[in-house]
């Protein structure tokens, strides 16, 4: 039985380049029949243009479980720390916190 659990185990190196992580403030999901499509993208203050940091390809599958457990994860974060606060609307755009807005 302890061999079963060994061969089933998984070694996952985490770079150093990559466990600095990228922040990212919006999120921006496409998909089609074979794929989803996750653009992490940051915005700064007062800067018209956003950059996208980082794009994450899935498949359906693969999504239906990063959906599961990013709730299961936050149904967690909430039973700890008390619900996010959240206004329930898709952000409106230009997001500037505060800063100049462009113009196209």
């Amino acid at each position: 039985m302890a061999d079963d659990k060994r061969n089933n185990q998984i070694n996952i190196e985490l770079p150093e380049e990559v466990s600095e992580g990228v922040y990212a403030n919006l999120a921006m999901i496409a998909h089609s029949n074979s794929e989803f499509v996750i653009d992490f993208i940051r915005l700064m203050p007062g800067v018209p243009k956003a950059k996208v940091k980082s794009r994450v390809v899935l498949t359906p599958e693969h999504a239906k479980r990063l959906l599961l457990a990013l709730k299961d994860n936050l149904d967690k974060y909430e039973d700890a720390f008390g619900p996010v606060k959240g206004t329930g609307e898709a952000p409106r755009f230009p997001m500037n916190f505060g800063g100049t807005v462009g113009e196209a």
